[in-house]
């Protein structure tokens, strides 16, 4: 008995782990074409947006992964949060995918004899130095290791007929009437929640209810659990993400709890009936009329009983979504009224995270495309900070240009920790295994997270050169002023293109380098000029010797900026082309 309850928990562990592994290998192989493919089906009409979440979450085998891509997307602006909510539901429907699978494949074939081939196979595959092989590899021994799980799960449990203690404790939870259905829904939700997947957890209802332990009822009810169980993992997880997140994880809970606790119990058995009816439709007896036995079941009963139940799976989704889709507008008010939008959380120096706070996803992909995300945060912000160069530069009052000045050593605190905090999250990914273009994406955002920290420095630099200019009671004259003014007007218009082109590369779209190019041909131009100028004014002022020589130190800092500037759309423009 001891050995047979290792050898499930063992067999379980194979069996969730080659899930996970299959899952991971498709993402890695398809997740970067996924935007591409759905992101236009998403913003259309609700039963695209609902075939968008089906499609995805049965390409990469994880609602919870539709989920995040959702997330980021309304984050970014590309999606509303009334779109994500059909996206979300289509998502729900295609977790039944996997359970499909395993009731068609593995149960209705033997796959004893292609199991180890195919770990083969996978192995072979992911000793290759091409990335796109070894996801495949990473896919295919997945596959076989999730069906050998189910094979040595299958033989782990007996027939109930051999165990009388378990027969009177299933009687005793099956002869309560409805109270009987909500235990069951109770036992779905717990064992769910423990295992962290509702496709595990309905697998393993299919696998109980094939060797007799459950009648078809109960192993229904344990199925309705199981779609809220899958919740609550979700739930806690984003108790330390973002807004959106919280409230895309809302909206999955308030989806399932209403299907259950609503039509799902009141009209649990015309449901199972409707289920009964759809069943014989594949030459299958309707699985509510057969005798529970406690023996396992074999031939027309047992695929009676396990297509049953993934029907009721399916089905269960598709018309909870077909009651729901007229009603995203009215469940994205509720999630909004219970989860309010914060007020923009700052550390002591003004750190804002926005996208990393939650930790790394379940997949590399993901994780990137966050970190990418919080790195045009961080763009956004170190242009914030540049912002106060032009104020403090144009202030005549000591105590406001002390204000200014400061903030320009705070911008060089921010951006410190801005790098620190991404450098981590990316350090994070790398750990463990990517791809070798994931790799160079991680290379890229390094680069980049280098290049903005850069420009945090010359804030600090330029704040001290001004500092430098009050403590020598030096000032500049109205051309001084218009000429620095001039430098930091090309600068900015430098950030600007930048920022566009993050934001391009992060949507996938062309990224506009000649554009950043002729920036930075402008703000060489203009610092050669204005340098000139200086130059002479030393010359010929030799008692303002000083004050111009700060003035060419400004524009040395500047122009320093413009290079950190277009080194980031030249980082983008390289990641896009290799």
């Amino acid at each position: 008995m001891i050995l047979q309850l290792f050898t499930l928990l063992g067999s379980l562990g194979i069996f969730l782990y080659g899930m996970g592994m299959m899952s991971s290998g498709l993402q890695k192989a398809v997740g970067d074409k996924l935007r591409t493919i759905f992101l236009p089906w998403m913003t259309s009409n609700p039963l695209k947006r609902v075939i968008s979440g089906l499609g995805i979450t049965a390409t990469i085998q994880s609602s919870s992964a539709t989920t995040v891509m959702v997330v980021s997307y309304v984050n970014a602006g590309l999606l509303t949060l009334a779109q994500a909510v059909s996206v979300i539901m289509g998502a729900n429907i295609g977790t039944t995918v996997t359970p499909w699978l395993i009731s068609l494949l593995g149960f209705g074939f033997n796959l004893s004899y292609l199991v180890f081939p195919l770990v083969g196979i996978g192995f072979i595959a992911s000793m290759s130095k091409k990335s796109k092989a070894k996801e495949i590899g990473e896919l295919i021994i997945g596959f076989a290791l999730m069906f050998l799980g189910l094979m040595y799960m299958k033989s782990a449990i007996p027939p109930l007929s051999g165990h009388p203690q378990a027969i009177a404790l299933i009687n005793s939870l099956s002869d309560k009437g409805f109270w009987s259905v909500i235990i069951f829904v109770i036992i779905g939700i717990l064992i769910t929640f423990i295992l962290q997947s509702s496709s595990a957890s309905v697998s393993l209802t299919l696998i109980l209810i094939s060797m007799g332990w459950l009648p078809f009822d109960m192993s229904a009810a344990m199925v309705l659990g199981a779609n809220i169980g899958t919740t609550i993992t979700a739930n806690i997880a984003a108790t330390i993400a973002n807004v959106q997140a919280k409230r895309a994880a809302l909206i999955h809970s308030l989806f399932n709890i209403f299907g259950v606790f609503t039509w799902g119990l009141i009209f649990f058995y015309p449901f199972l009936r409707l289920t009964g009816k759809i069943t014989t439709l594949t030459g299958c007896p309707d699985p509510n009329t057969l005798l529970y036995t406690t023996d396992a079941l074999t031939g027309s009963a047992a695929f009676s009983s396990i297509y049953g139940i993934a029907i009721v799976h399916t089905m269960f989704n598709v018309i909870n979504t077909m009651i729901l889709i007229g009603l995203s507008g009215i469940i994205v008010r509720i999630v909004t009224w219970a989860i309010k939008d914060p007020q923009p959380e700052k550390d002591k120096n003004g750190l804002s995270l926005k996208y990393i706070r939650g930790g790394l996803l379940s997949t590399p992909s993901l994780s990137l495309e966050q970190a990418f995300n919080e790195i045009i945060n961080f763009a956004h912000t170190a242009q914030e900070g540049f912002a106060y160069v032009n104020k403090a530069v144009n202030e005549n009052d000591a105590d406001k240009f002390e204000e200014y000045r400061m903030k320009l050593v705070e911008c060089e605190e921010v951006t410190d920790k801005f790098e620190y905090e991404i450098a981590s999250f990316l350090n994070g990914i790398t750990t463990n295994e990517i791809s070798g273009e994931e790799a160079e994406e991680v290379k890229v955002m390094y680069r980049i997270i280098g290049e903005l920290e850069s420009i945090g420095d010359s804030c600090e630099n330029i704040s001290r050169i001004l500092n430098r200019l009050r403590v020598h009671k030096q000032s500049f004259d109205e051309n001084a002023i218009s000429n620095i003014n001039l430098m930091v007007f090309k600068v900015n218009e430098a950030f600007a293109v930048m920022l566009s082109n993050l934001n391009a590369a992060g949507n996938d779209k062309p990224v506009n380098i000649e554009a950043a190019y002729a920036c930075e041909k402008n703000i060489n131009s203009t610092r050669n000029t204005l340098r000139d100028q200086g130059i002479q004014q030393i010359e010929k002022q030799s008692e303002n010797y000083q004050s111009n020589n700060y003035f060419l130190d400004l524009i040395a800092e500047l122009e320093a900026m413009g290079d950190f500037i277009i080194n980031i759309s030249q980082a983008i423009v390289k990641d896009n082309t290799d």
